[in-house]
This record gives C-alpha cells, sequence and structure tokens, in this order.
C-alpha cells in the first residue's frame, strides 16, 4: 500500500512539473514553425499566403525574420536574436501573458522593440525610456574584410523599448522583437524574404494532415517542426528523468514485495499440519500451491488499490488547497492523470503476481510429507 502510494505520488508529482516546466515554452511556441530546407532565407508570394489562408485548421500564421544581432546600450553590449513580426504574430504566440512592463510592439511603428527582462538587466533598458535608446547592430553583407572598407561595416538602428516579456533565464536573454519591416531593411531582405512562418492551428486539427497541404504550397522546399521538434531537447530530458524516477521507485516495490515472499513463506510454515491434512484428504500439491498464491496476490492488488485510493485523495487535496508549496506563493504542482493510475497497478500486479509465484513454489510433496 505504501509503495504504490508513493509510487502514484512521485509520478502525479512529476506529470506537474512536467506540465510546469512546459508551459513557458508552450506560451512562446507555436503550434507548428516553416523554415527553409535550405538557406537561412525563402521568399514567399501573394498566392502561397492565400493558399496557407484556405487551410481550414490553420487558425492563424505569422510572417518572422529572424536573425543574430548585437545590441548595445551605453557601451554594453549583448548578442541576441532580433526576431522581425508582423501583426499576426500575436494570434499565433500568447505574448500578452508574457509581458512583464509595458506593452507589445505597435505594427503600425518602425522603429519600436520588446526585450527579454534578462537582456534589461544586462544593459540597464528601460520601458519607454527616450533618452537612452537601444542599439541594433548587425554587419553588412558581403565577402570583403570589414577592414577593407572606409565605410561602416555594419548597418545600425536606435529602437525605443515599449515592453519587456519574461519566460524564463534562457529566453529573458535570446530575443528582441520588432516590426518585420525593420529587421528586413536591416537584414537587407526583400519585402517578400523571411526566415520562417509560424503557425497556429485549431485544437482538432491534425498536424500531420497540415504539415502536408503546406509542403504542397510550398514544393517541399521548407522544413515544417511542430512544438515536440522545437524543444527536442527539453522533451527528451524530462521523458528521460521520468523512466529514471519510475525505475527508482519500482526497485522500492521490489523490495517492499520482499515483504510480501516472507509474509507467504511465514504463513506457509505456520500451516503445515493443515496442508498435511487437506493432502492426505485428496488435495493436489497444485491446488495448494494455487492457495498461496492467491493468497499473495490478494495481498499486492488490494494493497495496491488502497496505495492509489490514497494518492489520488493526496492529489486532489493537493490540487484543490494548495497543501505543499515549493516558493511561498507558487504551489507545488501536480497533475491527477489515469494513466499514472494504470501504471502503478500494473507494476503492483506484476510484481506481486512474481513474489507470490516465487513464495508459493517453496511448496512441494516433500514438504508436506515432512511436516
Amino acid at each position: 500500500m505504501i509503495g504504490a502510494l508513493a509510487l502514484f505520488i512521485v509520478l502525479s508529482g512529476f506529470a506537474g512539473l512536467k506540465t510546469f516546466s512546459l508551459s513557458f515554452s508552450n506560451d512562446f511556441d507555436p503550434d507548428l514553425k516553416m523554415e527553409a530546407a535550405t538557406g537561412k532565407s525563402f521568399r514567399v508570394s501573394a498566392q502561397q499566403l492565400k493558399d496557407l489562408e484556405a487551410i481550414p485548421e490553420i487558425v492563424s500564421f505569422s510572417k518572422v525574420v529572424e536573425e543574430r544581432v548585437v545590441l548595445s546600450l551605453k557601451n554594453k553590449h549583448h548578442i541576441a536574436n532580433i526576431k522581425g513580426v508582423d501583426s499576426g504574430f500575436r494570434k499565433v504566440n500568447a505574448m500578452d501573458s508574457i509581458m512583464y512592463v509595458g506593452n507589445w510592439i505597435n505594427p503600425d511603428a518602425y522603429d519600436e522593440a520588446v526585450i527579454g527582462i534578462g537582456v534589461s538587466n544586462l544593459l540597464g533598458v528601460i520601458a519607454y525610456d527616450y533618452s537612452s535608446l537601444l542599439e541594433i547592430i548587425v554587419p553588412k553583407p558581403g565577402t570583403k574584410s570589414i577592414t577593407s572598407s572606409s565605410k561602416s561595416p555594419y548597418k545600425k538602428v536606435k529602437v525605443t523599448t515599449t515592453g519587456i516579456y519574461r519566460i524564463n533565464e534562457d529566453l529573458d536573454t535570446k530575443y528582441v522583437f520588432t516590426n518585420l519591416e525593420l529587421a528586413q531593411e536591416l537584414l537587407d531582405f526583400e519585402v517578400n524574404e523571411i526566415t520562417n512562418i509560424e503557425f497556429n492551428l485549431t485544437p482538432e486539427a491534425n498536424e500531420s494532415k497540415v504539415k502536408d497541404q503546406i509542403s504542397a504550397i510550398f514544393d517541399d522546399e521548407i522544413l515544417i517542426k511542430n512544438r515536440i521538434e522545437l524543444n527536442d531537447a527539453l522533451y527528451k530530458m524530462l521523458n528521460t528523468e521520468n523512466i529514471a524516477i519510475y525505475l527508482i521507485f519500482t526497485l522500492v516495490l521490489i523490495l517492499a514485495l520482499f515483504n510480501v515472499v516472507g509474509a507467504i513463506v511465514m504463513m506457509i510454515l505456520d500451516k503445515r499440519s493443515n496442508m498435511k491434512t487437506l493432502f492426505s484428504m485428496g488435495t493436489t500439491v497444485k491446488q495448494i500451491k494455487r492457495i498461496f498464491f492467491l493468497q499473495g496476490i490478494i495481498i499486492t492488488v488490494l494493497g495496491g488499490l488502497l496505495g492509489i485510493t490514497l494518492g489520488v485523495i493526496v492529489i486532489y487535496l493537493q490540487l484543490e488547497f494548495k497543501l505543499f508549496y515549493i516558493t511561498p506563493s507558487l504551489p507545488y504542482p501536480v497533475e491527477l492523470e489515469f494513466m499514472n493510475c494504470v501504471t502503478v497497478f500494473l507494476t503492483i500486479s506484476i510484481l506481486g503476481l512474481l513474489a507470490s509465484y516465487i513464495a508459493s513454489h517453496r511448496i512441494n510433496s516433500t514438504f508436506i510429507a515432512n511436516s
């Protein structure tokens, strides 16, 4: 019972932590992201955009230009990614939910930007500080040495920081958001040249089907990634940790089930005279083994069900009343999932069958005759 309770609570707690960890990237990442199969950028025509709008599973999409740049303010520098976005970006990504200070960039404004709180802390950027404008610097494209020309080898633009977003430590120092036109001009892109398109799909959309439809529009010259593929390292790490935790607590259950083996063996020794009587009355050794085998199954199955029931109660109380906190303001995240109940029950049942089988097979005709 205690083993099943512990395993269920740990699996529910890790499921909550997994959802909590992914919630940061889920607010920021699109359902699908389309990139160039070769090179950094590709061109999109007006007809292709109309064809994308005609796909019913696509709620909205946004054209994006992304590239590495240098941010500079008062002799402080930081390397980040400029992300030029169009007016549809807020329909694809829940940017309003991650804004920490200020407002999102105005689609009609040219020289506005939104940065992460990490960049703000590193460079000392303040929202709506018109006296200290953030400078975005990018090398000019070309093959000559940067020292071979009398002209500046860099393109620069000063922008007003209208907002600061906050997601996590990594993403807070990674991006500076601007309007699409500014990013295209800074990188010498043409009007129809972009680096990716991000999509927001309907909840019931078939990702594979939508991918095929998009690939057909662009003649398979692009790569399309879903949310898991965009965060494959994070998903692999979380899944590996989940398996490791399950295996560790399964080992604890195995050690606990030695008690079941010991209890059945003690019962067998205690009931030797009764077994001999039954054997003399015509009961076979196989039938006597089955008695203790079923008794072991009953112990493990009922103990497992009781442990799962108590675990469900504990997790429900945590969800409803927030009994345990990570910080004074953050309750420990948990999730009540049916699959965790199934996993624990199957684990307990399989290990219980094995323990009962091992214990009951100590009985043989010689053992009964010598009782």
